[in-house]
């Protein structure tokens, strides 16, 4: 494990100090059930990425039944027909390995990082969790307490842990991005057993998942490969529900004041934003980075270093596919209110409304942006998760080499004109954080 573990870090840090200079190959075809697959060769290091996207996330729940997406990014590691309940990690460890999963609001994402020559066992796998997927009640029982067990850890008892939900729960009033990934535990606790078989049957089928391979692979015998293990799945034959919902503007600022289990306030603002990949998304990727991209960013210097008035801040570009936020928060020095620590926020984004960037911090800022572009594909796994993703999202694999471009067709201007736009009170929600008891007089 540890010789293996050496190999792939090796091969990670070839694979990066070449990235920015090379192009991403890949090939791209359609299997007869509707399985998108896409291989990208690279013999940099002995090591294979085997992913699969699911494009199901959260917003594709119904009301009564949210947290399903995130609950099958579990459930779907039980076992299946072939493979024994709690054994699915082990034929990936056993082999040196590791594997994981995520889900979001727009999909579910599972990978194997494998010694090239195991290809084979992450094909098998992965075709078992499409095809022969364990739903069975003891599955489903033991799963249910795992994601009980998350959220206590990442939510219930995390400070701060509650924000998104919070937050999504205000910024939006009709879209399904009104509940975070995590969704409901009475939801889960009420759904019967039928009801997550159809979830399986309905989302997680080849005409709705692209198989993306990256690695030291031969192509022709891949092929022959994904042939054996996938061709023979069914293409799903129930209608894939797609949130069509228009959100209405937000109609005036929001405001809220949380109590939680903290020692220090903490404020929150959410504006709404565009779908991640309109032109002016990439134009917010650059205005969060300018914000907090690092410790010489206006809200590092300004609020933590020159003011001493936050512990931490941060701006989080939180697009997805249908919708955006732009997130600003700032975790408050001892004594620092709430309402002078927003104060002093607002100053800093508003700046970005009222003058240009100058052309040297703009430059700085594009190169961050470069370097983000170029370390987030200098791995195997990143690379077959951003063709998946461009795939999925925008039906382009190609743009892993052509996105970098629309980053830097950006202009000082066009930064201006979206924080105008967008960067607005009566366009955001605002959170205060504090701690128990000290709610009262908070606003």
């Amino acid at each position: 494990m540890k010789k293996w573990f050496l190999l792939f870090s090796a091969g990670v840090l070839s694979i990066a100090s070449n990235a920015q200079a090379r192009k991403i190959n890949f090939e791209k075809y359609t299997l007869t059930n509707g399985l998108t697959v896409i291989l990208h060769r690279d013999t940099t290091a002995p090591v294979v990425a085997v992913t699969t996207l699911y494009h199901v996330g959260s917003k594709n729940e119904d009301t009564a039944r949210t947290g399903f997406a995130h609950f099958f990014e579990h459930l779907l590691f039980e076992g299946s027909d072939n493979i024994k309940r709690g054994e699915f990690d082990k034929y990936v460890t056993n082999a040196g390995g590791a594997l994981n999963a995520n889900t979001s609001q727009d999909r579910t994402f599972y990978y194997e990082l494998l010694p090239s020559n195991q290809l084979k066992l992450g094909l098998w796998l992965e075709s078992e969790r499409m095809m022969h997927a364990k739903i069975e009640q003891v599955g489903v029982n033991t799963q249910r307490e795992v994601v009980k067990e998350e959220k206590r850890q990442r939510m219930d008892n995390q400070p701060y842990g509650s924000f998104l939900v919070e937050m999504l729960k205000r910024a939006f009033k009709e879209h399904p991005y009104r509940w975070a990934p995590i969704g409901s535990m009475e939801h889960l606790n009420a759904a019967k057993l039928d009801e997550f078989i159809d979830f399986y049957k309905t989302f997680y089928v080849p005409n709705n998942a692209v198989l993306s391979i990256a690695g030291d692979i031969n192509i022709a015998d891949t092929k022959k490969l994904v042939e054996d293990y996938f061709v023979a799945i069914p293409k799903g034959t129930k209608a894939i529900p797609r949130p069509t919902v228009t959100e209405p503007p937000l109609g005036g600022e929001v405001r809220a004041t949380i109590e939680d289990n903290i020692q220090l306030p903490a404020v929150i603002a959410a504006y709404r934003a565009p779908k991640q990949g309109s032109d002016e998304y990439y134009a917010f990727r650059l205005l969060s980075t300018i914000l907090s991209g690092g410790p010489s960013s206006r809200m590092n210097k300004i609020l933590v270093d020159q003011k001493q008035m936050a512990l931490q801040a941060a701006a989080i570009p939180f697009f997805n596919e249908d919708a955006g936020l732009f997130i600003s928060l700032a975790i408050a020095n001892m004594g620092v209110k709430p309402e002078a620590l927003e104060s002093a926020i607002d100053s800093v984004v508003s700046d970005l409304k009222t003058k240009p960037v100058s052309e040297s911090e703009f430059q700085k800022v594009k190169n961050q942006i470069e370097t983000q572009f170029v370390s987030s594909n200098a791995t195997m796994a990143g690379i077959a998760e951003s063709l998946a993703n461009y795939e999925v999202y925008f039906g382009d694999a190609n743009l892993i080499n052509t996105e970098l471009a629309r980053y830097q067709k950006v202009t000082r201007e066009d930064l201006l004109n979206v924080a105008k736009k967008y960067l607005n009170k009566d366009n955001r929600v605002v959170l205060y954080y504090v701690p128990k008891g000290k709610k009262e007089g908070a606003m």
